[in-house]
């Protein structure tokens, strides 16, 4: 069956009754129909004495486009914990819709591994990302309305850093002018779409820890630069109150169920290969509250969403990961060992070895942060017996701690053995204590450099002509030490997503920095990364359907 169908046919317990075995109170919930619920994020200052439980975060290697199914090892990891005794909790992010209608569909896992109801989830949910798409796009309409009339603030239409953004893949919005059809519609500018995931506001709605933290951080984004090449923040404009006001709700995670009734909250979605990639701060922190151990996913490859949640996400909210799981396939080892996606399905041991090496560095970087890293080789039907012993072999040549994983298909069953592994390594390395890579307050070329030589594994790196003036320009504003958050692609360990495997000996490019100043980092922006996506000749969509009954089918 297709994951949609596994999902339909699922029994699901009444959401009250999940926040019921939180002892979440019914004051928290505001009810979205009788499977969805939000909690309020004012729970948590209720919960401040509750010992925290222990956070365990999954990531992975390269991955193939399909990705390697990190969202699907998170849900059935925290399954099989609790199958095992232990009360658990996953975290995810919620799905975008432009790549559901493009080529990556769903993100509420698969098989039996699935957070539910995975139609609500996948499509409008409780209305996030429409919340973070309009909160964005009146601090765009508003920067041209001032700009139309009088312009006070001086603003210089040529140096306005604001886009506009929909949750949609459109390529045809990369660079657009606006402000045609004469005087009544203002003056007419270059101007941009970004897809909401890569709004600086889906950055601070996961960061944020309250309506006044919010606030704060809305009126602090730079939008541009006036005639006096000053920055100009939401704040001036006066309309940071009222993007709140759009969010208030949206600032509260979303309480669902797997499909075995282990709770998950499903809150925000920011993209790992353009921001940090991983769900809201107060989910995570209410979840450790609420339970004994919390799963999270971050985003792409574990040199992206993994290293931004354990140098920037864990330091900002103050979390001590106890675990990583490295999710790692077949299908991938042999793509970074040179393999094409259409030959991903042919035995190859050759190019598994080739393409461990990218594993390997994985491993070798994500146990820098000194707690135990355990690699989930998740099985896919067309692995074979040959492929299967030969990363056994490769795991136990490099002292890989390992495990395999079937959650797809058996759901918590599938995933035992490699709960308990966790709980073992958790429990065997007990003493040891948490390191980020780097602090958050070094400058910012300590920070990139320490990244492209301890995890990207380059030999130097060299910033281009933008990144050397934004460099000098955010130093002289007093940003030279933010945290650093790297965009660049999600199929290599570099800046270049045609090199696979485990390169070095390389030059890491910085193409352009950018300022998220509410969101309290500067983007380096490393090779051809796009922040809108466009879709495929034959899009997902194509394959989505509903009936009269109302039933979707197609989606996945």
């Amino acid at each position: 069956m297709e994951d949609i169908e596994i999902a339909q046919k699922a029994t699901l317990k009444p959401i009250k009754e999940i926040a019921n075995n939180l002892d979440i109170p019914e004051s928290s919930l505001t009810l979205h129909g009788d499977y969805i619920a939000k909690v309020s994020h004012g729970l948590l200052q209720n919960l401040r004495q509750e010992k925290d439980g222990k956070l365990v975060l999954v990531t992975a290697m390269s991955p193939t486009s399909a990705g390697e199914g990190k969202t699907t090892n998170s849900i059935g990891l925290s399954m099989a914990l609790n199958k095992l005794g232990k009360r658990s909790m996953v975290t995810l992010r919620e799905p975008s819709i432009g790549p559901i209608m493009g080529i990556k569909g769903g993100a509420a896992g698969g098989g039996y591994s699935q957070v539910l109801p995975m139609e609500d989830i996948n499509l409008h949910f409780t209305g996030d990302m429409h919340a973070i798409s309009l909160a964005h796009n009146l601090l765009s309409a508003v920067i041209d309305a001032h700009i139309k009339f009088g312009n006070v603030l001086g603003l210089d239409p040529t140096r306005i850093y604001w886009p506009r953004a929909m949750d949609m893949n459109d390529r045809a919005l990369r660079g657009i002018i606006v402000g045609l059809g004469g005087h009544s519609n203002g003056y007419p500018r270059e101007d941009n779409f970004i897809i909401t995931a890569a709004s600086e506001i889906m950055a601070i709605l996961c960061l944020a820890t309250s309506i006044s933290d919010l606030k704060k951080r809305l009126g602090d984004i730079v939008v541009g630069r006036d005639y006096s090449r000053e920055f100009v923040k939401a704040k001036s404009l006066k309309v940071h109150g009222a993007m709140t006001a759009l969010l208030k709700h949206a600032l509260n995670p979303n309480l669902v169920q797997t499909i075995e009734g282990t709770p998950a909250f499903v809150h925000g979605g920011p993209f790992a290969n353009i921001a940090h990639g991983t769900n809201s701060l107060v989910a995570t922190k209410l979840a450790l509250k609420l339970s004994d151990y919390v799963i999270t996913e971050a985003g792409f490859g574990a040199e992206l969403g993994g290293e931004k949640f354990l140098d920037f996400v864990s330091q900002t909210g103050k979390f001590e990961p106890s675990a990583i799981v490295l999710v790692a396939s077949i299908r991938a080892l042999k793509s970074n060992g040179g393999v094409s996606n259409k030959e991903l399905d042919v035995e190859n041991i050759g190019a598994l070895e080739k393409g461990f090496e990218n594993l390997r560095i994985h491993y070798e970087n994500m146990r820098k942060y000194n707690v135990p890293v355990i690699v989930a080789l998740n099985k896919f039907d067309n692995d074979t017996d040959n492929e299967i012993e030969a990363f056994a072999r490769l795991c136990e040549e490099n002292n890989i701690v390992y495990e395999k994983s079937d959650v797809w298909k058996n759901g918590s069953k599938g995933g035992m053995e490699l709960a308990q592994r966790v709980l073992d390594e958790i429990e065997s390395s007990s003493e040891k204590k948490f390191r980020p890579l780097f602090s958050l307050d070094e400058p910012i070329e300590k920070k990139i450099e320490k990244l492209t030589k301890e995890i990207y594994r380059a030999s130097g790196v060299n910033y281009e002509s933008s990144a050397r003036k934004k460099l000098k320009l955010f130093k002289k504003h007093g940003y030279g030490n933010l945290p650093v958050i790297v965009a660049k692609t999600q199929y290599s360990v570099t800046d270049n997503a045609d090199i696979k495997g485990a390169p070095d000996d390389y030059t890491f490019n910085i193409r352009d920095l950018t300022l998220s100043a509410g969101a309290g980092f500067i983007v380096a922006v490393a090779g051809s990364i796009l922040l809108m996506p466009g879709l495929p000749k034959i899009p997902g969509a194509t394959k989505i359907d509903v009936d009269e009954d109302g039933t979707i089918s197609g989606l996945f």
